[in-house]
């Protein structure tokens, strides 16, 4: 899922435009094709044309501490990273002196001339190092940064802007800002954690920016927080936010031992999952399978079919691959059909993926991710066998769990085919069908069951997606 909307608006900008700016651009890291990575493109900010080497040295070792930090450590092959070489006529950023939170100036006063006008005392802050001094565009630099994009790499998912000084400093927003010093890449998790991964802040934000979210809350219920299924599990528990030593009514699963909160500390667990949950939302671990034309047509045997897999590191990548509903293999990259394996006219092959990482708290876990391939096989009388492929991705909700009488389901399907349901009992009786609808919201009375354990299971068609724990209570 790429920033279609926001080029969408840059193409309309350019409409205006005569030319488009081009810029050397770099590869830092390359896992795999852009249209199946995380693309990360770093963009140059108060380097001089003469100090683009350095830039390109930076933004490597930004990418080396980024990709040694758990999670992006384990789901290192999901990413891209890009540098944008644009250079700026003088070196470092704008510090105007005028910050109110501190004593100025904690560092040299000064104005310089660079691409994207960043500047330290954004907003009265000495730290917020951003594109404008008060968030009023005086110099249109977001539009700017979005053609800059759109002209050189518009297959981008983060842009990431690197500032050319030892001065502690960053700031969120579509586009994280990061100075190039020590703490530099801490500060670029910690900005894109927002940006990208929807994480909040552990020190209290402000109430403007205070919001329900993956970490942050105003429910004290351990049942309901977000973070439920880590619930006194490594240090996660329910921490009141604080402002200037007065409480506020939000919360937080940690205090202060989440980079959310301190850039000198590690992803907590609740962060980790979010995480993981948006590279499951963002890309598949379908890198290729074989056969994938839409139509091939075999007349020797065995059939021979395989996977490509983008694997996590370790590999926590399972799968299941069933032929006419019968379980055949799991957790293999390639299986072989035989004749006598088949019946005669249609047959299904599936294989379905999933990720079994311990950095999802999977039991009563409220989102499915799961990846499937299935491939028509008609096998005819006189042997020759036609093969049809298609791929489908799955992201599921449902929650509450435990549930009292509403159970509230939704899901997206790449291919906007329906679910179903079977709510089965452990031992094996069916109990309920009900058929789901590509992002409809359903909510289920279960009010008649008795309380108890129960199995949730999903299909698309024929094909288990994913068979869940439910308890009633």
């Amino acid at each position: 899922m790429k920033k279609q909307l926001i080029l969408v608006i840059s193409i309309l900008f350019s409409l205006g435009r005569i030319t488009a700016q081009t810029f050397p651009i770099e590869v830092i890291k390359n896992s795999g094709d852009d249209d199946k990575r995380i693309n990360i493109v770093v963009l140059s900010e108060g380097y001089q044309a003469g100090e683009l080497d350095k830039f390109i040295a930076d933004a490597k070792t930004f990418t080396n501490r980024i990709f040694n930090t758990s999670p992006f450590k384990e789901y290192s092959n999901y990413f891209n990273v890009y540098a944008l070489k644009i250079p700026s006529n003088e070196s470092g950023a704008d510090h105007p002196g005028t910050a109110t939170d501190i004593s100025e100036p904690l560092h040299p006063v000064k104005y310089v001339d660079t691409y994207f006008n960043a500047t330290f005392d954004s907003f009265g802050k000495h730290y917020l190092l951003y594109y404008e001094i008060d968030g009023a565009s005086a110099n249109d630099t977001e539009t700017k940064i979005i053609n800059v994009l759109a002209d050189n790499f518009p297959n981008y998912d983060q842009g990431l802007i690197l500032v050319n000084t030892p001065h502690y400093g960053g700031s969120g927003g579509d586009f994280p800002v990061s100075y190039s010093g020590y703490w530099g890449a801490a500060v670029s998790m910690h900005e894109m954690g927002h940006s990208l991964f929807k994480l909040f802040d552990e020190y209290y934000p402000g109430d403007d920016l205070a919001a329900e979210g993956i970490n942050m809350t105003q429910e004290t219920d351990p049942t309901k927080i977000r973070w439920k299924n880590w619930y006194n599990a490594n240090q996660a528990g329910i921490h009141q936010h604080y402002y200037k030593g007065t409480p506020t009514d939000w919360y937080k699963p940690n205090s202060g031992t989440c980079i959310m909160e301190s850039v000198d500390k590690p992803f907590c667990h609740v962060c980790k999952e979010g995480i993981v949950e948006k590279i499951h939302e963002l890309t598949s671990p379908i890198n290729a399978y074989t056969p994938n034309e839409s139509t091939v047509e075999v007349e020797n045997f065995p059939l021979e079919f395989s996977l490509d897999l983008t694997k996590p590191n370790p590999n926590t990548l399972q799968s299941t691959w069933t032929l006419n509903l019968n379980n055949i293999a799991n957790n293999v990259d390639a299986i072989s059909i035989s004749e006598a394996d088949l019946l005669k006219g249609i047959n299904t092959l599936t294989t379905v993926i999933t990720d079994d990482t311990s950095l999802l708290k999977v039991d009563n876990h409220e989102t499915i991710h799961a990846y499937t391939v299935t491939w028509t096989i008609n096998y005819e009388t006189l042997g020759l066998t036609d093969i049809e492929s298609d791929t489908q991705k799955f992201s599921l909700s449902f929650y509450p769990n435990p549930v009292s009488d509403y159970l509230n389901i939704t899901f997206e399907n790449s291919n906007q085919q329906p679910l179903k349901l079977d709510l089965v009992s452990l031992d094996g009786k069916r109990i309920k069908s009900i058929y789901l609808s590509d992002l409809t919201d359903q909510k289920i009375d279960l009010s008649f069951l008795n309380a108890g354990f129960y199995l949730a299971r999903f299909y698309s068609g024929t094909v288990l997606i994913s068979s869940k724990r439910l308890i009633k209570q």
